[in-house]
């Protein structure tokens, strides 16, 4: 029957300059399962060199290892950590406990690895503590633990996944005599119980507890007795079997997340200076999301307000233009026939003069505007009392008036109510109808005083003009704003036999604000994403640091059976967590934001959208992902050994 643990002829050289170093030469050595076994040696011997080729966290330059009768040379990165993890267990010098968890967790680590549900290792976990005496120690951090406790916490560890071998690298090297003495009976009762256990010690004293000594000195063993007994493997107590693939999928997504939410608790300081760079970014994104859109609302509200769907036509040939022969160009047949088109749901004529006003011992200046009374429907307007001239009024050139609030105030400022009331408007009276709602517009409000009355009558009363200075025009909804502007364009150059007008599409201009806002959003959330990306880089750099710092930590991973797709996976989470949690954060200040501005600009709409939320979400991983990759992959591709030796 073959041995458990077989070497043959194991070199081991590393690079020393141009040159190399053999530290094992030709080791040949036989382990039989159940043995307690001492290596000992001076320091520099090479035995620890030997201990971690058998415990598989090194691999030997020449000559063959088995286990169990597996060649460890035929196995690839996952299958040695999967043999690092059922089959040895690890007790160090200087106890490699995880500061930041608590007895019981340190003991629980190579069960998560393993897949072992939550429940399960947690009662396995406390079953071996209690074992070893350690029962009202389960919740204790390693630094509120004697040396001789947090050895036992790391024999318990050891044996969390069966611990068939147990390697201990000088055991008591860092203990009292009574801690050391309570460690060795320990070993031996493992032994007892059927686990292998292999000793590396330069202590004579620890040595001489073991079954068999075998010695070594300068890379070669002096002495080496033959197996002494044992031969028959005794089944050691494993952990509980493992969750269905798809249960211990998501298991291990949620132990990684549990461990990088307890490595970021350990490290509050470092975590939140991580995390403001994030928060920055993120609030910036959807700050500017959310104002943005605002703004944006603001100001195509302010723009409908004046009238959409709308065209307007004009004398002449553009804005500006005075010549005398052009400006009589729109009469009143043109409204009519443009009123009778298919396409439009009305037409109203504008006749404009600008008129004194009076009332009692009051005047003030006015612009004053013949209109129809659909003029009010088509450019929004809502009346904060009474209603607008009606057709009979229209056409019986009524002499009746609307205001607005400005008009009020100016000539009416003791009089809440102004129905009814008469002005003079030039030299003629005129009886209030309605007042109109003052419109609030991020443009600022007009202090021009403002009097409507009907076109018929500002016609045949007070300017005696027989043609139109404006026609506005609103489409029926539904009908293209630019195929109405070329019918429009078409009937009045056939009717005026050439072109003595010109229109303006309020729709052209909706557009062309839409885009220009749009335009200026990008613009602003590029530059905000410029900074989320100095806070990705600020991620990226603090997460090399802790790979750095925490390189120890994972080494013990990696030793306890961590795959380097486990490690890469807890760094990834790590940062994918930090930059989520500050994106959360980014967004409440964002919402703060948002609402400060709201209390200092009335009028302004300013909502939580789904678009900014989903924003600062997507944003927030990809931080985390493209900036936790290197660190995350640094990590995973440290050596174990190397690891471990780093203080």
């Amino acid at each position: 029957m073959s041995a458990l643990i077989e070497l043959e002829n194991i070199r081991r050289s590393y690079p020393s300059g141009d040159s190399e170093v053999e530290v094992l030469k030709g080791i040949s050595l036989r382990v039989e399962a159940g043995e307690m076994v001492a290596i000992i040696g001076t320091s520099g011997s090479g035995k620890s060199t030997l201990m971690n080729i058998i415990g598989c966290l090194d691999k030997p330059t020449s000559g063959s290892y088995r286990v169990a009768g597996v060649d460890v040379a035929r196995l690839d990165q996952d299958k040695l950590a999967r043999l690092r993890r059922e089959h040895f267990g690890f007790i160090f010098q200087r106890y490699h406990l995880l500061s930041h968890l608590n007895a019981s967790q340190n003991v629980e680590v190579p069960a998560v690895y393993a897949g072992i549900p939550l429940a399960q290792r947690q009662k396995r976990a406390r079953a071996l503590l209690t074992r070893l005496g350690l029962q009202d120690r389960t919740d204790y951090r390693p630094s509120q633990l004697s040396g001789g406790q947090q050895q036992r916490v790391s024999i318990a560890r050891a044996l969390m996944n069966g611990g068939e071998v147990i390697l201990a690298d000088e055991p008591t090297g860092a203990l009292d005599t009574h801690s050391g003495n309570e460690v060795m009976a320990t070993l031996k009762d493992l032994c007892q119980r059927g686990h292998t256990v292999i000793i590396v010690t330069h202590d004579p004293g620890v040595a001489a507890q073991a079954g068999r000594i075998i010695e070594i000195r300068d890379g070669e063993l002096i002495s080496n007795p033959a197996p002494g007994g044992g031969g028959v493997r005794v089944a050691t107590e494993s952990a509980a079997g493992k969750s269905s693939s798809w249960r211990q999928l998501f298991s291990s997504f949620r132990e990684a997340l549990t461990m990088a939410w307890l490595a970021m608790a350990a490290n509050k300081m470092r975590t939140l200076l991580t995390m403001l760079g994030i928060i920055i970014g993120i609030a910036s994104v959807a700050s500017i999301v959310i104002v943005g859109d605002a703004a944006q609302q603001m100001v195509l509200q302010d723009i409908r307000s004046i009238g959409t769907n709308t065209i307007d036509i004009y004398p002449g040939k553009d804005f500006g233009d005075d010549d005398p022969s052009t400006q009589q160009a729109l009469k009143h047949d043109d409204l009519n026939a443009i009123a009778s088109q298919p396409w439009v749901h009305s037409a109203t004529p504008s006749i404009s003069k600008n008129l004194r006003l009076r009332y009692g011992n009051r005047d003030a200046a006015a612009s004053v505007n013949g209109v129809s009374g659909q003029y009010f429907d088509v450019y929004g307007m809502t009346f904060s009392q009474g209603k607008p001239f009606n057709e009979e009024q229209l056409q019986k050139r009524a002499q009746v008036a609307v205001i607005d609030e400005n008009t009020r105030r100016q000539l009416f400022p003791d009089k809440p109510d102004v129905i009814g009331e008469v002005l003079l408007v030039g030299n003629m009276p005129a009886t209030v109808t309605g007042v109109t709602r003052e419109k609030q517009s991020m443009f600022g409000s007009s202090k021009i005083l403002r009097v409507w009355l009907p076109w018929s009558t500002v016609a045949g009363r007070i300017s005696g003009q027989s043609w139109l200075n404006t026609i506005t025009v609103r489409v029926k909804e539904g009908y293209e704003s630019a195929e109405a502007e070329r019918q429009l364009n078409r009937l009045l150059e056939l009717r005026h036999g050439k072109r003595d007008f010109f229109t303006y599409n309020m729709d052209e201009l909706l557009k062309t604000v839409e885009r220009t806002t749009h335009t200026l959003q990008l613009f602003l959330t590029l530059v905000a994403v410029i900074s989320l990306l100095v806070g990705g880089i600020g991620v990226m750099n603090i997460m090399l640091v802790s790979v750095t710092e925490r390189t120890r930590e994972i080494g013990i991973r990696m030793a306890v059976g961590a795959r380097a797709s486990d490690v890469l996976q807890q760094f990834l989470i790590e940062a994918v967590l930090v930059c989520l949690v500050g994106g959360a954060i980014g967004v409440a200040l964002s919402l703060l934001i948002a609402f400060v501005l709201q209390l200092f600009l009335a009028g302004w709409s300013i909502g939580f959208s789904p678009l900014a939320l989903l924003t600062a979400f997507i944003c927030s991983t990809l931080t985390g992902v493209l900036f936790g990759w290197l660190p995350a992959r640094n990590a995973s591709r440290l050596n174990p050994i190397d690891a471990l030796a780093r203080e």
